[in-house]
């Protein structure tokens, strides 16, 4: 089985052709960085524009690489959201014309869910497994019991943890995308020299807050001299990082005790998402899965940020049992995993 996937979900374009055997034939991802830094941030406009502009040819050159015929595929999956409406509206409207062209099945793939199997695509990992899923939109904690079964233990509050990477170092005057400048300039900081709190460490439950902590270090940052030195920006970051390791690696001890309560035969925690290339926070998750008892598996780098590889290993997961979609599918700007989990608030809060 062969299967097209198509990522358009935020600010990378992406194409992949992915075969049932776990082989990843093409891989093709084009970033829009340079679109949006001077903005500091997405901008959903520009984004929506760019996945137009490219995507064809970048399908073409997967294809290609694959030495693939549209006729050769098995089906086409997209991501069908979350994510930026714009950006989706082009993938899905992309894939849709695919299939019909070509006579394949269309799968509307969760964005989320691409994220949450791509442990099964890079090492074949069995349910159940724990799932902390961090990136620029998202943060949260998932049993991942099978393909559509999630059981959502804890979310975040307010901001998610790569938006507060982002926020924080654009008042160091690091850069956009937040997370690499951020974990760079801390590498030749000073965690100790400044306090920050530890949001939600200590209380009972899976949830995260870091809405707090980006404003502890607001407050921090506006009594630094100006321009900010950068030994002190190095510092703030040094401490900003440990900030968020030490609160995440709570949040995950508290979900790894309830998941081995309710699921006694899973035994992995997987990171997933943007914030999972961060070093030190790999490390405190390493530390918690140990002290739990569970083995810590994260993909490769470049299959944790935004990819369409797991798009197409998804469609393969949901074309096996029969979960196809039809050409009437409308692209969703949120798309919970877990439907039943309770609804919260905050602005950082996208599924």
């Amino acid at each position: 089985m062969v299967i097209l996937g198509i990522e358009t979900s935020c600010d990378e374009t992406a194409a992949a052709v992915v075969s049932d055997d776990r082989r990843i034939r093409a891989d093709v991802v084009l970033s829009q960085l340079d679109e949006h830094r001077p903005y500091g941030g997405v901008v959903p406009e520009i984004a929506a524009r760019c996945h137009l502009a490219h995507v064809d040819r970048l399908v073409a050159q997967a294809m290609a690489e694959a030495g693939l015929a549209f006729a050769d595929l098995d089906a086409v999956a997209a991501t069908g959201g979350p994510g930026l409406i714009g950006g989706v509206m082009v993938g899905v409207t992309t894939g849709k014309a695919i299939a019909l062209a070509a006579g394949k099945p269309f799968l509307a793939i969760n964005h989320l869910e691409g994220h949450a199997l791509t442990a099964r695509l890079t090492h074949g990992l069995d349910f159940p497994y724990l799932l902390l899923l961090a990136s620029g939109g998202h943060c949260q904690l998932l049993a991942t019991l099978g393909v559509g079964d999630y059981r959502r233990l804890g979310t975040t509050v307010d901001d998610a943890a790569g938006e507060a990477f982002d926020k924080v170092a654009k008042m160091l005057g690091l850069g956009y995308p937040g997370g690499p400048l951020v974990e760079k300039a801390a590498a030749a900081g000073d965690g100790a020299r400044f306090s920050l709190p530890r949001p939600m460490k200590g209380r009972p439950g899976c949830d995260f807050s870091f809405s707090g902590l980006k404003n502890a270090v607001r407050l921090l940052v506006e009594d630094l001299p100006k321009p900010i030195a950068a030994a002190d920006a190095a510092d703030v970051a040094a401490a900003f990082q440990a900030a968020v390791a030490e609160s995440v690696g709570d949040r995950c001890r508290h979900a790894a005790m309830e998941f081995r309560r309710n699921w006694p035969q899973g035994r992995t925690l997987v990171v997933a998402g943007g914030v999972a290339a961060n070093t030190a926070l790999r490390a405190e998750l390493e530390r918690v899965a140990t002290d739990c008892g569970m083995d810590f598996l994260a993909p490769p780098l470049a299959l944790c940020t935004d990819n369409a590889a797991m798009i197409a290993w998804a469609g393969i997961e949901r074309f096996r049992l029969g979960l196809v979609d039809g050409l009437d599918f409308a692209p969703r700007p949120r798309w919970p995993l877990d439907p039943s989990a309770r609804k919260v608030g905050g602005a950082g809060v996208k599924a």
